[in-house]
């Protein structure tokens, strides 16, 4: 394993990759090529190429999964490839990794123009965006049944065939790296299905090889992410010293049934205490909602975005982007240049679907277990908290991660992006933790060069820049 073996490897790839330039499109398999998106409407000139389908992962009940693939801007054959996740549970990685957080595209209001994203992930990665369970965005089951009775269980069985499939059809990513990573409630469904996908190399001729993942403000073990949330709003002022120590006392933060008092309590803090914020970043104007447009519940637990809200554009951001998602993928151009809906499903294509969220009928109370089991695997593991959404707060994430128990490698110390502090960060054994200043739930949408800098980070396996 000298270095000489590891120059031949680069110059294989390099020859490679000009044989790929001169072949064009002779490189690719005829399965690749019926899923090839050759431009989406509105989209500016890209020297990138994409891909977007459906896999079929069970033929009995006609589950199909949608998957929408931004290769690398540069050297696509020298990179990883990274499984994005949104969770939800049953939100759609299209309406919001792939389109406000860390995909190569922004929508505009009108839902008819793309601009480019100056940090899109796929400058580092190849991103594959998959709609997971069947049921969210485009992905469909022929059972209706399914959709009122899904869970975590299926979601990762579904993803891993997702993925065995997958690469069965797009061969050149057998033996790549593979990374998972996602947000919110896919801090249930990452871990979860990188148990699957180890559970299945245990047994397969050709194991995925799955190095690492990364999740932000992650859904992690239900007693200390509630406990987490609510000690989040007292310390933030956004609820009483009164109503905290009710809720403290009184509410057991174990996902059963709470007693009347915590409940009352609970409901008293978000009717008349937290007021007509944007959850999802305490200190971002929320969406006007008073055209009537819904907006969409991005969390098993808790509530809608505030309504009938005013807003002043602040730094860029915008809070409406989620309705943008729903005009731009509801064209039917939009969806033919994608590949999606086909079999014309029965429903407008939403960013999040009730109907999953509802019925969701199995969700662990911890996944602090699984990632015991994934440490000692040897697998790479990020967990990252944008520290201004009291949805899943840094809190909560702290209170859960500290469950875990593990030995300090590199203690608590800022972390650097354009000679600003993007946030602070530890590194465990076998765990990196970080924090990103000023973010919301969505770090990529409110932090944009921060969430990419984290992001290669990453991908190099070495700790955020002292400076």
């Amino acid at each position: 394993m000298g270095s000489g073996r590891g120059r031949w490897v680069t110059t294989a790839a390099v020859v490679v990759l000009l044989w790929v330039a001169s072949e064009g499109a002779k490189y690719y398999s005829e399965d690749e090529e019926a899923d090839r998106i050759v431009a989406l409407p509105g989209q500016p000139k890209v020297s990138f190429q994409q891909f977007s389908g459906y896999v079929t992962v069970n033929k009995n009940a006609g589950r199909a999964l949608f998957y929408w693939l931004t290769e690398a801007v540069h050297e696509p054959l020298l990179k990883p490839l990274v499984v994005w996740l949104n969770g939800g549970p049953g939100c759609s990685s299209v309406a919001y990794g792939a389109s406000e957080e860390i995909g190569p595209f922004r929508l505009n209001k009108t839902g008819s123009e793309l601009h480019m994203n100056k940090y899109s992930w796929n400058l580092a990665a190849n991103i594959l965006f998959l709609e997971t369970p069947a049921g969210v965005g485009f992905s469909y089951t022929n059972r209706t049944a399914d959709l009122h009775d899904t869970g975590d269980r299926r979601t990762a069985e579904d993803s891993l065939q997702f993925l065995i499939r997958w690469m069965e059809r797009f061969t050149r990513y057998k033996e790549r790296e593979i990374y998972l990573a996602g947000e919110s409630y896919a801090g249930h469904y990452v871990p979860q299905l990188a148990r699957e996908i180890k559970a299945y190399n245990a047994k397969a001729k050709h194991p995925i090889n799955l190095k690492g993942l990364m999740v932000g403000n992650a859904v992690t073990d239900t007693y200390h992410d509630n406990l987490g949330t609510v000690t989040y709003w007292w310390s933030h002022a956004m609820i009483s010293d009164r109503t905290y120590n009710t809720l403290i006392h009184t509410c057991k933060f174990h996902g059963e049934k709470e007693s009347n008092s915590c409940e009352q309590h609970y409901t008293y803090a978000l009717d008349q205490e937290l007021g007509k914020i944007d959850q999802y970043n305490i200190y971002a104007p929320p969406c006007n909602n008073s055209d009537g447009a819904t907006i969409t519940q991005r969390s098993l637990r808790w509530p809608l975005r505030p309504k009938n809200m005013e807003f002043q554009q602040l730094s860029g951001y915008d809070p409406c982007t989620e309705k943008y998602a729903e005009i731009y993928y509801n064209r039917v151009d939009v969806q033919r240049a994608l590949h999606a809906n086909t079999t014309k499903i029965p429903y407008r294509w939403t960013a999040c679907s009730e109907t999953l969220n509802r019925n969701w009928n199995d969700s662990e109370a911890s996944v602090l277990p699984v990632y015991k089991e994934l440490i000692s695997a040897g697998l790479r593991i990020w967990v990252f908290s944008g520290d201004v959404d009291s949805v899943v707060p840094v809190t909560a994430t702290r209170f859960s991660l500290a469950r875990l128990r593990l030995p300090t490698k590199i203690p608590w110390y800022p972390w650097y992006v354009n000679k600003q502090v993007g946030g602070w960060t530890e590194v465990y054994e076998g765990l990196t933790f970080a924090t990103v200043r000023g973010a919301g739930h969505e770090v990529p949408l409110f932090k944009p060069r921060a969430a990419l800098q984290l992001f290669r980070s990453f991908l190099s396996g070495k700790p955020l820049p002292r400076s």
